[in-house]
């Protein structure tokens, strides 16, 4: 278990980087947006890439900041029974919903977006807008992103097995957004 739990700490601390990495792009994304309505309001001069490079780091945000939202145990659940379980049902129902649902999804999710990165990477692929920006890049945030997203689903597997043993304690408190 121990060897598995070092292996979880790598995961964990592979996707905090990309976790820090999503924190820099929120704020490159305002500057960018910032930047490209001045320049569209007093100078009356836009560009397509300045839109798309905008899309591209709200992929990169998304995709690349799952895995660690998850980590951080931040994600998005549905709380019908969760917070009256016993942390031991809470682990539980973690374990279960780990290895039924995000795990083979985001296998497949992944599995089937590499086809999809290669393609337009060989291809050259540029977007159809005047101005637009070549496309692999980000098209590689799908296979990466659930990859990712993967990985940290095997880390909080051997986490919640090693909780559920006594080896660790976990917090599995959930607190509900506001409304």
């Amino acid at each position: 278990m121990n060897a598995l739990l070092a292996i979880s700490r790598a995961i964990d601390a592979v996707n905090s980087v990309f976790g820090r990495i999503c924190e820099y792009l929120v704020l490159f994304v305002c500057f960018i947006s910032a930047g490209n309505a001045l320049m569209r309001y007093l100078f009356n001069y836009s560009s397509n890439a300045y839109l798309e490079i905008q899309w591209y780091m709200f992929g990169g945000i998304v995709l690349l900041g799952g895995a660690f939202t998850f980590l951080r145990n931040e994600h998005v659940r549905v709380d019908v029974l969760y917070s009256h379980l016993s942390d031991r049902g809470r682990l539980f129902v973690d374990l279960f919903g780990i290895i039924v649902f995000l795990m083979p999804a985001a296998a497949i999710l992944s599995w089937m977006s590499w086809p999809f990165f290669f393609t337009s990477f060989r291809s050259g692929e540029v977007s159809m807008n005047a101005g637009g920006l070549i496309l692999w890049p980000a098209k590689l945030l799908l296979p990466v992103g659930f990859t990712l997203l993967l990985f940290q689903a095997v880390s909080e597997l051997v986490k919640r097995i090693a909780a559920l043993q006594g080896v660790i304690t976990l917090d599995t408190k959930y607190e509900k957004p506001l409304q």
